[in-house]
């Protein structure tokens, strides 16, 4: 993709995950209107006005590309071009006034993710990373940890809406990763999560069940910060993988290797 090209991929993906984060921010702690997906969490108001604001300008300045949202039925098209769009990831954060939410966009163009935006409006954070560029926080490069050993980590995970099927395998998965490293949060958005560990402040994160709308851009951030993402056997994370282990990459075996211990099945 040339320059030019790449630039105006970058400037509308950050301009939509900002005005999406803005919807969000102004329906924050006020009284939403809420319901139940069935065996996917929840929906607001305020996801739906966060989608539609990011659509718009996606749509206005290529018409032809198609989209992949959480929140509206797939727009097929015969460009090979494609957004990829989480409105609001950390729904439930949201709904209940904690702040670990964000927009999560990104631009795959001939099955690329080429550019990836994750905003989190709280703090005005803006994640960019583009294929072969690097990653960056607010303009400034991003860089996984440097931690190499499991005992010295901090991790994070997050668990499906699926929980009569799935809670007891990841609660014995919680348990021998934080038995082997410093310890394990979860904050409840994926994307952040990814963030985050892109950023270094996480050096892994394991989740399954997720969309791709949840990952596509916190993938593509964490990769070009350094990192390393696979599903749970290991293999080089594809968006319709239902597993994915991400870490700072030299943990990355270690992990792997807690998580078959725990009886966790690779899928």
């Amino acid at each position: 993709m040339k320059p030019a090209e790449l630039n105006r991929l970058k400037r509308t993906a950050v301009e939509a995950a900002e005005a999406a984060g803005r919807a969000l921010m102004k329906n924050f702690g006020k009284k939403l209107k809420i319901k139940e997906k069935p065996g996917a969490g929840l929906v607001s108001n305020a996801d739906l006005e966060a989608e539609e604001k990011a659509v718009r300008i996606l749509t206005r300045a290529y018409p032809d590309f198609g989209f992949l949202t959480e929140e509206s039925p797939p727009k097929l098209t015969s460009s090979p071009g494609r957004w990829i769009i989480d409105p609001l990831d950390g729904t439930n954060n949201f709904i209940h006034g904690f702040p670990m939410f964000c927009v999560s966009i990104v631009a795959e163009f001939h099955g690329n993710l080429e550019v990836g935006v994750i905003y989190h409006p709280v703090f005005k954070d803006l994640y960019l990373g583009v294929r072969g560029k690097g990653a960056t926080l607010n303009g400034k490069k991003l860089r996984v940890s440097s931690t190499a050993t499991l005992k010295n980590s901090l991790l994070t995970t997050g668990f499906t809406y699926r929980k009569q099927e799935w809670l007891h395998t990841e609660m014995l998965a919680i348990e021998k990763l934080s038995s082997k490293s410093r310890a394990v949060r979860r904050p409840g958005s994926a994307a952040l999560d990814l963030a985050y560990t892109a950023r270094g402040v996480f050096d892994g994160f394991w989740e399954q069940q997720l969309n791709p709308w949840d990952v596509a851009a916190g993938v593509l951030i964490l990769r070009e910060a350094g990192g390393r993402v696979t599903d749970f056997k290991g293999r080089e994370f594809q968006l319709d993988h239902l597993q994915l282990l991400a870490s700072n990459g030299s943990i990355h075996n270690q992990m792997l290797g807690e998580l078959h211990a725990s009886g966790h099945p690779a899928q």
